[in-house]
């Protein structure tokens, strides 16, 4: 009986773990994932910003570039070729949202995102 409630117990904290997953702000700049890591420093900034539009627009993968990362987004803002992410593109912002860790990189699923002050 107690290894039975151990297992339920288990279980029920395992489903519920998603749900208790706090979410974390996450300041940077918006950025074309694949030039950034291709062209870096260079695949960043105002300089780059007509070439990681035209990416976004295509529905390339775009990212957070931190100071020390890049965060992969996903959710909504990633949707129908980023076009929540448009106006952000090469601009500082401050995106919240459920951070986590896939295939080495970091992700964030993306609830809001405004201008960073």
């Amino acid at each position: 009986m107690r290894k039975m409630f151990a297992v339920l117990a288990a279980a029920a904290f395992v489903a519920t773990a998603p749900l208790m997953a706090a979410e974390q702000t996450v300041k940077g700049e918006v950025v074309d994932v694949a030039c950034q890591m291709k062209k870096a420093p260079g695949g960043q900034g105002d300089a780059h910003k007509g070439c990681a539009t035209a990416c976004a627009k295509k529905g390339s993968q775009m990212g957070i570039l931190t100071a020390d990362t890049v965060y992969v987004i996903e959710g909504d803002y990633a949707a129908d070729s980023n076009a929540k992410l448009l106006e952000f593109v090469a601009a500082q912002v401050e995106a919240t949202g459920e951070v986590s860790e896939k295939d080495g990189k970091k992700v964030i699923t993306v609830t809001s995102m405004k201008a960073a002050k």
